[in-house]
């Protein structure tokens, strides 16, 4: 990817991403937009990865490591009182430059990989409505899992607005999440019964392992306290609630571990914020792949950024095939609407 390209890259995030909710990668991204340093160190990026939450997650990173580097005074995840952000781009420049090697070796190795648990709140209403279609338990498959985090929505509980709890009631992670609109989702007061999980990934991140666990957290923006208390909340939960997660092609793997489903479920693929980076050729075998699953069983397919960024539920039901648009949602989770009756 060339230098112009990447810095059309920072912008955009600045304005579509950053702006009102990271102050910090806000400012940073506009000025590294227009600095030739940073531009050529983002090209040692993976391809394919969103460069500018890599960069600032391999910058977060080291600092939360223990990196001894005045930017660290500038990160509210760091210290309590940080200074003003519109002097931050300078000593963020430098820390660059004098990590540079451990910058490179971060960007050419790891991957984006958020696990955004409050996207949650908007999963509970899409499983809720897919177990009122088909009234049995629920085999979920989670495409590009990383730690497995969302494969967890039946063990979190809910609320949206007002005081009633939904889910599952004894639980230490509580997501709350807006419905935008007026059309309310059908929410079932305890959580669908789901009978088998299993989460598919190019790289599964092990919260057991200290640098993968710290590699999430880095992800999550400097001024998210709330993300990373839910994070850190949801890895405990997951610990005591270990899910099989498979390291390889989710796509490859997809049919095969169907196929492995109890047949008296539902098999329910999903993927959240993860088919932007998914090539259109492998999108298109996945569709096809989905389509075979759906001549032996009943599938359903929940997903978003694949070819828009609304919240979409393909399914197969007895071989008649369905598309419904749920709506639209928010990339961390705070905020959806619902367009289904």
């Amino acid at each position: 990817m060339s230098k112009a390209s990447i810095s059309k890259w920072f912008k955009k995030f600045a304005a579509n991403e950053y702006k009102g909710s990271s102050p910090l990668y806000d400012f940073l991204s506009r000025k590294i937009a227009k600095d030739d340093d940073i531009l050529e160190l983002c090209m040692h990026a993976r391809k394919g990865q969103p460069i500018p939450n890599l960069l600032f997650g391999a910058v977060h990173y080291l600092l939360l490591k223990g990196s001894n580097h005045s930017l660290k005074e500038y990160y509210v995840s760091i210290v309590q009182e940080p200074k003003a952000t519109e002097e931050s781009f300078l000593p963020f420049k430098d820390f660059c430059r004098t990590y540079r090697d451990e910058m490179i070796s971060i960007l050419s190795t790891k991957l984006v990989q958020t696990n955004e648990v409050r996207r949650s709140g908007y999963l509970y209403p899409s499983f809720c409505y897919i177990y009122n279609i088909v009234k049995r338990p629920l085999s979920l498959i989670e495409i590009g899992t990383s730690a497995g985090l969302q494969l967890l929505w039946d063990q979190y509980s809910y609320s949206y607005g007002n005081p009633q709890v939904y889910g599952n009631q004894s639980s230490d992670v509580h997501i709350t999440s807006t419905i935008k609109g007026e059309n309310m989702p059908h929410l079932l007061e305890k959580s669908p019964p789901v009978k088998t999980k299993v989460g598919l990934d190019l790289h599964v991140s092990r919260l057991d392992h200290p640098e993968d666990y710290l590699w999430l957290k880095a992800l999550i923006w400097p001024e998210h306290q709330e993300r990373r208390q839910l994070f850190e909340q949801a890895a405990k939960t997951f610990i005591e609630n270990p899910v099989k997660l498979i390291e390889g092609d989710g796509i490859a793997l997809l049919e095969a571990t169907a196929m492995e489903m109890p047949k008296d479920t539902a098999i329910c693929i999903f993927h959240t914020h993860v088919a932007n980076q998914i090539p259109n050729d492998q999108k298109l075998k996945l569709i096809e792949k989905i389509k075979h699953i759906g001549k032996k069983r009943d599938v359903f397919h929940l997903y978003n950024n694949m070819w828009d960024t609304k919240l979409h539920l393909d399914y197969i039901l007895k071989g008649m095939e369905y598309h419904k648009t749920i709506g639209e949602t928010d990339g961390h989770g705070s905020w959806f609407s619902w367009e289904l009756d």
